[in-house]
């Protein structure tokens, strides 16, 4: 059995958070995905429009989504290490992770795949606020 690990924010799910992790699931036979807690994301990120709790029942809701599983960092380095999956996934918005290595350590494999710009959470925020058509 392959597993796969991604990660996201799920702020406002759009088309991109489908299509990313669609991609995701296709890539083995079990897909766990992290979500960011709202602590993990504002390391990076202006705190998320909807909760931590909201953001995880709506995740793991999705029939891609095998199991979700809470991230209490940006970096998905202590839930790769707790999981030990065979495919590690980041997005091309991404730069380099301490987890991509670790993941090469034990002999796994991190894939990139591509980040949707224009499905974004921002995009849409913004959009609501008037600030973009």
């Amino acid at each position: 059995m392959i597993i796969v690990y991604a990660y996201v924010c799920g702020d406002i799910l759009h088309k991109g958070h489908i299509e990313y992790l669609k991609n995701c699931k296709a890539l083995g036979d079990k897909l766990i995905v992290g979500v960011l807690t709202d602590e993990a994301v504002m390391e990076r990120k202006p705190k998320p429009a909807i909760g931590f709790d909201e953001r995880f029942d709506l995740v793991r809701s999705l029939k891609w989504v095998d199991l979700a599983v809470a991230q209490y960092a940006y970096s998905p380095l202590d839930n790769v290490k707790a999981l030990r999956p065979d495919i590690l996934v980041e997005s091309t918005d991404h730069g380099e992770q301490p987890a991509n290595e670790f993941m090469e350590n034990i002999g796994g494999r991190m894939i990139t795949l591509p980040y949707y710009p224009d499905h974004s959470s921002t995009k849409v925020k913004n959009i609501i606020k008037g600030e973009e058509i």
